[in-house]
């Protein structure tokens, strides 16, 4: 990208939110200021993973934020929407707070239309996928190309976890996302597996933009023992972590059963840093279990992240069979910049399993069996893995570096055209668009 540009996010996770969406949210659009564009962002007060407002945020009202950056003279500003954020996780409750932000953040982009500059570049990062709407609308009234960007396919896994049911449902909510995939004038994903069951959606190319890691901040540190011994475990331990979002959609219970099995081997530890809804009940099962080698561990800061990941000998990437290609771990980009090698749960021909696999930087096992993740386990501590840590970094170097990715990113949707049927689309489609959601949730709550 030669010129600068205005650009617009429109997004529900943004920073401070130190993993998922809202993290690579941040570090993009904190990229794209630091190269002098004039960017702006529209989202909420950062909750996630904790499923609260972190302090100093308050959630009372609206709030403008300016970030300057000292090698650019060009500003970074972010507009802070309410939202609700439930305290018990529902299918009705995930509705409710997928639609406050959206209807709280329809006024901000209001003003931009009516009052600010145009962009040029107006990005929406899914989910949640009628966020799009905004976006939508804004392009629609103002111009602009549309950057339409799918970290999780939530449709999908909202149907095949059963969060919601309903065959109407989900064909209105498949219509509704064709509508924001036809008229984008660019679509991209994270993952190849992804991009494949996008285009079974809809005809039209669809852009390979990874989730990136700051190499020059997370690398490998050769004096494991050192830094086991600082987080109170003994050198010769092999040490187990998962470190990420606490949640269901994981099937974290099985390393609790996985560690139950081992619990007479001293010399296998499990570590669960992080935090979410499911953590309190992880902890209940040990606890119940009455097991020695899990230890839980809160998020633990920027600044001794990566002295932390580097003392696990085997990273835990678990997931649910379901996940498939509906996702792709937001966390593996850092374990592999930091060398680490991962045993990860995936189904055959998943873009997980034929990553891991081809580049050779860790190890897979079938999701949901405890038995069979056990067993790996136990096999891998006794493996001596230094080609699988240096081809894990030698990945990271050569395909997710940040500037690498966003250079090659901002190079691709600069030349694509601007899409053809922008003008087919009225006003009314992302009205009646957001306006059906709502409908369709007062429908559902009755």
């Amino acid at each position: 990208m030669n010129t600068k540009k205005r650009i617009l996010l429109i997004g529900h996770n943004f920073a401070p939110e130190p993993t998922g969406i809202g993290k690579y949210s941040g570090e993009m659009m904190h990229w794209l200021s630091k190269k002098g564009n004039d960017c702006t962002v529209v989202t909420t007060y950062p909750y996630y993973p904790y499923w609260k407002i972190q302090s100093p945020y308050k959630n009372r009202w609206y709030k403008r934020e300016n970030v300057s950056f000292p090698e650019s003279d060009e500003k970074l500003t972010i507009y802070r929407c309410p939202l609700y954020v439930p305290e018990n996780l529902s299918g009705i409750s995930r509705i409710l707070h997928d639609f406050s932000f959206v209807f709280s953040m329809f006024f901000v982009v209001l003003k931009l239309i009516l009052f600010d500059k145009s962009f040029d570049y107006i990005i929406t990062v899914a989910p949640p996928f009628h966020l799009s709407y905004l976006s939508l609308l804004y392009r629609k009234l103002r111009g602009g190309k549309l950057i339409y960007h799918i970290q999780d396919l939530q449709i999908e896994a909202a149907q095949e976890s059963n969060l919601l049911k309903g065959e109407k449902l989900f064909n209105f909510l498949y219509r509704a996302e064709k509508v924001i995939l036809k008229h984008s004038d660019v679509v991209s994903s994270i993952s190849h597996g992804m991009i494949n069951r996008i285009q079974m959606k809809v005809d039209r190319k669809v852009v390979f933009f990874p989730n990136w890691v700051e190499t020059s901040v997370f690398f490998p540190i050769n004096d494991k023992n050192r830094l086991k011994e600082l987080w109170g475990f003994n050198k010769d331990q092999f040490i187990c972590l998962y470190s990420g979002s606490i949640g269901e959609k994981q099937g974290l219970e099985n390393i609790i059963y996985a560690a139950e099995n081992l619990r007479d081997d001293t010399r296998i530890q499990f570590i669960i840093c992080g935090t979410g809804p499911y953590k309190s009940k992880l902890q209940d099962i040990v606890l119940s279990k009455k097991l020695k080698n899990v230890t839980f561990l809160p998020l633990q800061d920027k600044k001794c992240f990566n002295d932390f990941l580097n003392i696990a000998d085997l990273h835990l990437i678990i997931q649910k069979a379901y996940i498939g290609d509906l996702v792709m771990p937001s966390k593996l980009p850092t374990i592999l910049s930091a060398g680490g090698v991962c045993l990860v749960t995936a189904e055959k021909n998943t873009s997980l399993q034929k990553l891991v696999e081809k580049f050779n930087v860790g190890y897979v096992v079938e999701p949901d069996d405890h038995v069979k993740l056990t067993e790996n386990i136990l096999q891998i501590s006794n493996i001596d893995h230094a080609e699988k840590r240096i081809n894990a970094r030698k990945y990271a170097i050569q395909y997710l570096n940040i500037d690498n990715v966003m250079n090659q990113f901002m190079d691709e949707i600069t030349i694509l055209p601007s899409e053809k049927k922008e003008n087919t689309l009225s006003f009314g489609v992302a009205v009646i668009g957001i306006t059906s959601f709502l409908t369709l949730l007062v429908n559902k709550l009755r």
